[in-house]
Order: C-alpha cells, then structure tokens, then sequence
C-alpha cells in the first residue's frame, strides 16, 4: 500500500477529465493536479520549450513527494516524455500508449483517425505506436488547435453554431474517409463528445484519451501493489499558473462536480 498522492499536470484544465477518471476508479487516491493556465497552450510551442515547461511542471509536483506522476496532456506526452523519464525516479505515465491500445481494441475496418493539438500530430506518435500493434493499420492525423480554446470558453454543447462548424470543417475528412475509431489526443477534446459524435455518427468509437490514461494508471498501481489504503478519504489539490478566478465554473464542466477541493494560484519561475 502507498497512501502518497498522485500527482497529474497539463498546459490547462484539460488534464481535469483524466482526474474525473482516477476518481471514479480509485477513490481512495489523494491527487494533486497542476494546470500551467499561464503558458497555455503548449501545442503549438517549439520542442525545446515544451521540454523546458514539462520539466517545470514535474519538478513542482514532486515536490509533494507524489508515488506517481501523470502526464495528462497529448502535447507533453508525445513530445517530452522520455526526458521526463530520464530524469525521474518514480514512474511516469503519459497518455499515448493506453490511449493507442484501447483504439486497437476498438476498431473494425483498421481505419484510425487521431486529433490533438499540433505538436501531438507532429510527434506522429500514435501513428507510430499504431503501426507497431496494429496489422495493417491505415492512419490520418489531424491538429485542431481551435478546440482547446472553445473548450475553455464553454462552447461544448451541440446546437452551438461556433463549436459545431469548426467540427464539421476538422472532422469532415475522416468522415468521408470512413474512420470508424477516431482518438481524441487531447484531453480537452472529450468535453465535445456529444459535438463529435454527433457529427461522425454512432459507428464511429471516440477514444477518450485522458479516460484510458487513468485506467491504465490504475491498474499499474494494483499490479504494483501502490494503491492508497481502502480506508483513506481521498483529498483533492489543485494548482493553476495564472489566476483562480473563474477556476471553479471551468473545472466544474472538467469534472463534473462542484466539489473540488482546495485551489491555488503557483509561479513555477525556480522550477
């Protein structure tokens, strides 16, 4: 048993549908996230600088001497990872793999799309990955850097003429494709669920990267045997780059909750 937090971060609040995640299947579990709100969005920074803020991220969490960190951001995730991992001593998770495996399970006619911010369809880490477990896989990437700030201005639902004609023109080519599985690489993206699916139909499997991520991360913690005591009352802390004003709408749409927990405002400037 291991009763330290675990500690998650992304360039926002996107990281927050991973969080929801980890609440629903371990509810035991203290975690800690971090939203770098001041830099956002880290999709479309150079390589180097995503390194440079990952970096900062991680050094601020483990500073709450977390057992395990996860990486809930596609951009981080398929840019920074391994340096992350050189440079750290407990394991970390990013949201790639998990998310890969479940689209591999999922699809029918080996037709996989993935959307995400543009350094996550630069990397062509799912494409790579893809083509590794899956036999004849055909595969198209798509960045679609106008969601994450709609996301974060609460234009999600279906019927909003904004969010719905910027889908329709992102999506319009894996339709027409024929994708029948379409990874969401950013974990902003399952807040337009309903947007999407409505538009690619109810063949089409979404694959919710930040949900995979935090099942995948459970069940290393049980194969590990890291799991927080069935005893302990989760606490729940969270840190933003840039004001809490407003923090507790915009977290509420993430987490479906208005139950959060304590929220402060950080610098990561000596990090």
């Amino acid at each position: 048993m291991d009763n330290r937090p675990i500690g998650v971060f992304d360039s926002g609040l996107g990281g927050l549908t991973t969080v929801r995640r980890l609440m629903q299947v371990l509810p035991n579990e203290n975690v800690i996230y971090l939203g770098d709100t001041g830099r956002v969005p880290y999709g479309s920074r150079s390589k180097d600088t995503i390194i440079r803020y990952a970096m900062q991220d991680a050094a601020f969490l483990k500073q709450f001497d977390i057992k395990t960190l996860v990486v809930a951001c596609g951009t981080v995730s398929t840019t920074a990872l391994q340096q992350l991992r050189e440079s750290s001593d407990i394991p970390i998770y990013g949201v790639v793999s998990a998310t890969v495996r479940a689209a591999a399970a999922a699809t029918k006619n080996g037709k996989i799309g993935a959307i995400g911010t543009m350094a996550t369809i630069r990397s062509n880490a799912y494409k790579d990955m893809l083509e590794k477990i899956v036999p004849g896989v055909q595969y198209r990437g798509k960045a679609c850097p106008l969601f994450v700030p709609l996301v974060e201005n609460s234009r999600t639902e279906p019927g909003d003429i904004v969010i719905e004609t910027v889908a329709a023109e992102y999506l319009e080519e894996f339709k027409s494709w024929g994708a029948d599985t379409l990874i969401l690489g950013c974990t902003h993206y399952p807040l337009l669920s309903r947007v999407i699916g409505n538009y690619m139909g109810s063949e089409v499997s979404l694959i919710d990267a930040g949900a995979a991520t935090a099942e995948f991360v459970a069940e290393k913690l049980r194969q590990t045997d890291m799991l927080a005591q069935n005893t302990q009352k989760a606490e729940y802390r969270y840190y933003v780059t840039d004001s809490t004003e407003g923090f507790v709408n915009l977290a509420s749409l993430f987490l479906k909750t208005h139950h959060l927990g304590t929220v402060e405002q950080v610098s990561l400037d000596n990090y």
